[in-house]
């Protein structure tokens, strides 16, 4: 379409619209980001619509609608859709954040009971919009039901690995601020695809309150678990060794590591993390017995009670050479979920308490969601699937046949890629 062909196609809008009363800015600003996401969609396809060419990159699917709130009013758009469904927007990947945060705040402000006439007076400056408390309301509960669904779908893929932790916050309990378990979960699909899989709230991190959380995933479908990584807390222990009996358990090296340093003085504290990070970054898992057992005799005159923990312990980190060694860095400790709440903390710490457990679940819950859409843009992982199968398919066959499932394989059970 050529600039004179714009012009006529925007002035026959403009004046239609017009004509019925709207506003002739918002108007612009709607045709405008339009054309921008068209111009955007036909540069990530690499090709105009129904041009052939060798450097196409995709095909075009249609439209589907989006509303996008601005300073001069709600905009109806039509974002473009290729087959695969790549295709995302920079203009709602830079406001994805902001809007689901300013929503956020909106409801923070509601539930801590700020008046309508502050709520009001706030998002009119941000956002050069006004919001009610009605409409507050409304939004708080069409994203408690959103997060309900969300947090009750069926799990439809197989997820081979997964990786469990909890972190704690502040919640009010009517005159009390008690601190609440937030359990969160999250897996690893055959495909190599990670995503979290849900969250849920407890008094503490005990066998029962994790083993609701089990019983809830096997509930909504989770299937093919083969191994679970996770901190040595008794609580997660017990419940993974009741409710996904064969699959290999590994402690995670990292609070392993944090465990022995904490048990000797100070001074001693980097020497004794090197001595654990060497049998953590041994290439073999016979190499790393060796070198375990020459960190429990290192420890042994001076700390003889850290020499046991290495010794009778330290076998209960290295299950992760089970897995193939492209898998094992990513997947050895909880890392990923520490620094996925350490973002989560930079948020609640500003709310500080939260006034009941559902605004709690509201603020995780919708940030893990986040996540899961922007982690479906990266593989987590290579999961070279038949080979992975077959081996570990011998360890749980011994295991069935009344051999127990090994905490950490001999070398001829690990999977090479």
């Amino acid at each position: 379409m050529t600039r004179q062909d714009d012009f006529k196609e925007l002035m026959a809008l403009w004046q239609a619209k017009v004509d019925e009363g709207e506003d002739p800015i918002r108007i612009l600003v709607e045709y405008a980001v339009q054309k921008i996401m068209e111009l955007e969609f036909t540069e990530f396809l690499g090709a105009e619509s129904g041009e052939r060419t060798g450097t196409r990159r995709g095909y075009r699917n249609g439209y589907r609608p989006r509303t996008l709130t601005t300073r001069v009013g709600k905009l109806e758009l039509l974002v473009p859709r290729d087959r695969e469904g790549r295709f995302s927007p920079e203009l709602f990947q830079r406001y994805q954040r902001s809007e689901k945060g300013f929503v956020l705040a909106l409801m923070e402000m509601y539930v801590q009971g700020v008046s309508t006439r502050r709520v009001k007076k706030i998002t009119e400056q941000l956002c050069g919009i006004e919001v009610s408390s009605s409409q507050v309301s409304k939004l708080s509960s069409n994203l408690d039901e959103h997060i309900k669904a969300w947090r009750s779908r069926r799990i439809e893929h197989e997820y081979r690995y997964l990786i469990v932790d909890a972190m704690f916050e502040k919640v009010r309990h009517g005159a009390e601020v008690l601190s609440d378990a937030v359990l969160v979960v999250t897996g690893i699909r055959d495909d190599g695809y990670r995503q979290h899989l849900g969250v849920w709230m407890g008094n503490t991190e005990s066998e029962a309150t994790w083993s609701d959380v089990f019983s809830d995933l096997k509930d909504r479908g989770l299937r093919g678990v083969r191994y679970v990584v996770s901190d040595k807390h008794k609580g997660i222990e017990a419940a993974i060794a009741r409710h996904f009996q064969g699959a290999i358990w590994n402690r995670c090296q990292v609070h392993f590591k944090r465990n022995v340093c904490s048990r000797v003085r100070r001074q001693d504290q980097e020497w004794a993390a090197s001595l654990i990070r060497d049998i953590t970054d041994a290439p073999t898992i016979d190499k790393a017995r060796k070198l375990q057992r020459k960190a429990a005799e290192g420890f042994s005159e001076r700390y003889p009670d850290v020499a046991r923990m290495v010794d009778e312990e330290g076998e209960e980190m290295l299950a992760v050479y089970a897995l193939p060694p492209g898998h094992r860095r990513r997947m050895r400790s909880t890392n990923m979920l520490e620094r996925w709440f350490e973002e989560i903390r930079r948020r609640t710490k500003v709310i500080r308490i939260f006034p009941n457990r559902a605004s709690c679940i509201r603020l995780v819950g919708t940030h893990c969601i986040e996540a899961n859409e922007e982690w479906l843009g990266r593989r987590y992982l290579n999961m070279e699937r038949e080979e992975v199968e077959r081996e570990l398919e011998k360890i749980f066959d011994s295991a069935s046949e009344g051999a127990p499932v090994p905490s950490a394989p001999s070398e001829a059970a690990v999977v090479e890629m």
